[in-house]
């Protein structure tokens, strides 16, 4: 799916375009992400979350926010001296982070909170409490793997995503 296609729903963009208009927001297309950048990668996995959760009727304009926001994090990359310290930047401080930027901001609800900083789970430590969180965390990851493939030219199957987060969690629990 393409940002040209994600912008012609207008319920949609009823939505989100609040947010999008938000400097600090926009200002997350000057992050590489994977083979993008961060807001790319932001808009589709709000976009994802927002339909999915539409189709199982439930929150999903607190899907599609907190999805857009779930990566409004500023890189502290160089307060870790170790690869764990940076992992542990990765996995738990960033969704963290992004919370407390986004609610500088915004008004954010507790599910709002919840999706955000869960997102990473089961890397991180903030397991989903919601079926909306869940949902969130599920498209982060598929765009996340997606995104990572097309950056090493290879496609990722279900299979190697799967392993993936059980080895992450391994390693982190």
């Amino acid at each position: 799916m393409t940002l040209k296609e994600i912008f012609k729903d207008r319920e949609y963009m009823d939505i989100v375009k609040p947010y999008l208009a938000e400097e600090k927001i926009q200002s997350l297309k000057n992050i590489p992400h994977h083979n993008s950048n961060r807001l790319e990668h932001c808009i589709k996995v709000s976009y994802s979350s927002y339909k999915w959760c539409k189709k199982m009727n439930l929150n999903y304009e607190s899907a599609a926010k907190a999805g857009l926001l779930h990566d409004l994090y500023f890189n502290r990359i160089e307060e870790c001296s170790t690869v764990k310290d940076k992992l542990f930047l990765f996995t738990n401080e960033h969704p963290e982070d992004a919370v407390k930027n986004a609610e500088e901001i915004f008004y954010l609800s507790n599910l709002e909170k919840d999706i955000i900083v869960s997102h990473m789970w089961p890397a991180s430590k903030h397991m989903p409490k919601r079926k909306e969180s869940f949902m969130v965390s599920l498209a982060d990851k598929y765009y996340s793997f997606f995104e990572v493939g097309m950056k090493w030219n290879y496609n990722l199957t279900f299979t190697t995503g799967v392993f993936f987060l059980f080895v992450m969690y391994s390693i982190f629990n």
